[in-house]
């Protein structure tokens, strides 16, 4: 309970900051017209907002956030500032995103992973397989029903800006995996999310969901014997030196979204909403293009370290054994299953 209470007034106390520099700044809430019908003063003057990242600074989806933040501060003339925080500095990806739904933060890139809590709709990501390659999933991101999941956060009192790229997940172990059947009794780590422990299970493995930030030292110690997830966060994390066994299965494609809190968002003027938005969906390339650029170099670097890869050549037997995941959330994710279907070139 003391934890608890803790967190909710360091919740607290950060909301009451945001405020404090939203009045501060002339806040965009501040909608009252002139004698002449123009806009007041205080409209003008600059509005300083925080976004957090959970990854290390020269990461590709805070390279996308800091691109996101010049473009911003570019197309306000200087007027609107957003300062980005990676490396968790803010807090652990459940905790800002709680932060951001009550305005404490308002800008924040996530992984959709835990966004399934927040709207269902997201988890579909999740679901193993259902994108064939990198060009499969970004054809569906960037269609009508793509755009539909990134709205469908409202609900939660935030809004999807924009996707960022990911890529392709995989597992690496601290023993040797060379099949689908060599993972059965392994303890991996996954995001917190049902669809996650429901893949695990049917791969006959033991899920634990755990912060990012413990994944090392757990898989030093033993606590796990393995953990999921793309190259560049296998090398940025250093997971490589503590894991070395990779098996390239590519089970998952789980975008990244850039998110921002309703609460602030509602107080903005349509023009700079109209600002923001387009600056997310213009960061989306550079991102894209750092991101491929990392992941090529954390190939070379994992090679280079001695890395045991093994490449699965025939996927029909993992995605034979996780069939039932897919069935048992088809009811759920149908009509977007048929999309990312109907995607497929």
């Amino acid at each position: 309970m003391k934890k608890s209470s803790k967190r909710l007034s360091a919740m607290l106390g950060v909301v009451l900051g945001a405020s404090l520099v939203l009045s501060a700044c002339g806040g965009a809430g501040d909608k009252e017209k002139t004698s002449d019908g123009s806009k007041p003063a205080s409209e003008e003057k600059t509005l300083s907002f925080r976004m957090a990242d959970n990854h290390p600074d020269n990461y590709p989806t805070v390279l996308g956030d800091k691109k996101f933040a010049e473009l911003v501060n570019e197309k306000s003339n200087g007027r609107i500032k957003i300062s980005v925080f990676p490396n968790g500095q803010l807090g652990d990806e459940k905790s800002i995103i709680e932060q951001v739904q009550l305005g404490a933060v308002e800008f924040a890139r996530v992984s959709t992973g835990p966004m399934a809590e927040f709207s269902k709709s997201l988890g579909v990501f999740s679901l193993p397989y259902i994108f064939d390659s990198s060009e499969h999933e970004w054809d569906f991101l960037n269609s009508d029903k793509g755009k539909e999941l990134l709205q469908s956060l409202e609900g939660a009192k935030m809004l999807g800006l924009a996707y960022y790229d990911s890529g392709a997940r995989h597992f690496y172990t601290n023993e040797p995996v060379n099949n689908v059947d060599e993972l059965k009794g392994h303890k991996i780590r996954v995001q917190q999310s049902q669809i996650n422990i429901d893949l695990i299970a049917a791969l006959e493995g033991s899920a634990t969901p755990m912060p990012y930030g413990e994944v090392f030292s757990s898989l030093q110690t033993g606590v796990i014997d393995g953990a999921e997830n793309n190259l560049p966060s296998y090398v940025s994390a250093n997971h490589y030196q503590a894991a070395k066994n990779l098996i390239l299965d590519g089970h998952q494609r789980v975008p990244e979204v850039v998110i921002a809190s309703k609460t602030a968002w509602d107080k903005l003027s349509d023009a700079d909403k109209k600002i923001i938005q387009e600056a997310a969906q213009e960061s989306v390339e550079y991102q894209r293009e750092e991101w491929a650029k990392m992941e090529k170099e954390s190939e070379e670097k994992i090679k280079e370290a001695g890395v045991n890869i093994v490449e699965v050549k025939d996927l029909k037997p993992w995605q034979d054994k996780v069939k039932p995941v897919i069935d048992k959330y088809r009811a759920d994710y149908g009509d977007v299953l048929d999309a990312i279907d109907q995607a497929r070139k």
